[in-house]
């Protein structure tokens, strides 16, 4: 008996599932802890010793300058569901506190990018620094052997490495949001979920008796709590500069760059409009506006901070699809490599609208992501 218990042991593969309390990860829990099948344990061929975690972010200091505790990622209604979903399917429950990496990783990153000009993705960083950097380190030194989260994206593995696949529910893909993702982090990734859409995970939440809420549409950042604006107001403050045409003309005048993004038509408050923003000029402060909207559509654009998700570069000139925002539909695509500047050029079949620096390009070849880059 203690033989057998000893072996049974040693099949067991101790997996962390991030669980914020919402049903996706709530769900992917319970496939770890049930019997299966799941993709995973098909292809380990084994149960899996699972322990849920909650983690905590930097949220925005509240009244008095007192610790906030709002974030929508991590909230504490967040944190007492995660935990009730533990408790009912008999795993171990922790929260582990990110908050200052969190700060210094995520959020700084957000307002830096803002200040130079651009428009950064932080929730792409969040999944490389935090949910598969510190937690995946975290997570390796407590003995663990996987971590798991709520993503609906797959992963493959054969002969010529791991592959990042996108989810089966082409309307909740996520995979645009991996791209940054490598080998060594995919072979400890699962993603449950993956292969299900949200109506059977919904169906499964209610099979399980989940105590889950389904999560509200979401148009902000987790960590702003009303708008980008009122955010920007208070962290970057205002910092007015003319707004011109493309021949330079003076038409009015902004209170900071950063409240305006690319493609941008409401806000602006010019007479006679309406306007769209064009472009901004970082070393003049200057916001630059077009009343002719086809000025937005381009056919090319340059990414720089490059990943290969295989962990080695394709051939160039590689025909591709690509998305240069996550709901943006996928546009073909030339892309090859500047050997100079080590950078990429991208060049569409079609004219895209609004492609705006900062935010991330990531490419795709049928159903799998290839990698990715930040629009320069």
């Amino acid at each position: 008996m203690d033989k057998n218990r000893r072996k049974n042991e040693k099949k067991m593969k101790r997996v962390i599932c991030a669980m914020s309390g919402g049903v996706d990860s709530s769900v992917a829990a319970a496939l770890l802890k049930m019997a299966g099948p799941t993709p995973e344990q098909a292809r380990y061929g084994v149960n899996f010793d699972v322990i849920g975690v909650f983690m905590k972010f930097w949220s925005e200091p509240g009244k008095n300058g007192l610790v906030g505790s709002w974030n929508r990622c991590c909230s504490p209604e967040a944190e007492n569901r995660a935990r009730k979903v533990a408790k009912i399917l008999k795993i171990p429950f922790y929260v582990f506190n990110f908050k200052k990496e969190f700060k210094k990783r995520i959020v700084d990153y957000f307002l830096d990018g803002y200040k130079k000009g651009v428009t950064p993705n932080p929730c792409v960083l969040c999944n490389k620094e935090i949910k598969f950097g510190f937690l995946l380190e975290k997570a390796l030194k407590l003995g663990a052997d996987f971590v798991a989260t709520g993503h609906y994206a797959r992963i493959k593995k054969d002969k010529d490495g791991i592959h990042l696949l996108r989810g089966k529910d082409k309307n909740k893909d996520q995979s645009y949001f991996l791209w940054m993702l490598n080998q060594e982090q995919l072979k400890r990734i699962f993603f449950p979920i993956g292969d299900l859409t949200r109506k059977e995970v919904e169906n499964l939440a209610k099979k399980f008796k989940l105590p889950v809420s389904k999560a509200k549409k979401s148009v902000e950042i987790c960590f702003v709590q009303k708008t980008i604006n009122d955010f920007f107001k208070k962290y970057l403050k205002e910092k007015p500069g003319k707004i011109v045409d493309t021949k330079g003309n003076i038409l009015g005048e902004h209170k900071g760059f950063w409240f305006y993004t690319i493609g941008q038509r409401k806000g602006i408050k010019l007479p006679a409009g309406p306007y769209f923003v064009l472009n901004k000029d970082f070393k003049k402060n200057l916001l630059i506006v077009t009343k002719n909207e086809k000025e937005l559509f381009k056919k090319e654009l340059t990414a720089k901070n490059v990943n290969w998700i295989p962990g080695k570069e394709p051939r160039f000139p590689l025909k591709i699809k690509a998305k240069i925002r996550y709901r943006t539909k996928f546009a073909l695509a030339i892309l090859s490599k500047n050997l100079e500047s080590k950078t990429y050029n991208l060049k569409f079949l079609k004219p895209q609208r609004a492609i705006t620096p900062g935010q991330s390009v990531v490419f795709y070849k049928e159903q799998e992501v290839l990698g990715g880059g930040i629009i320069r």
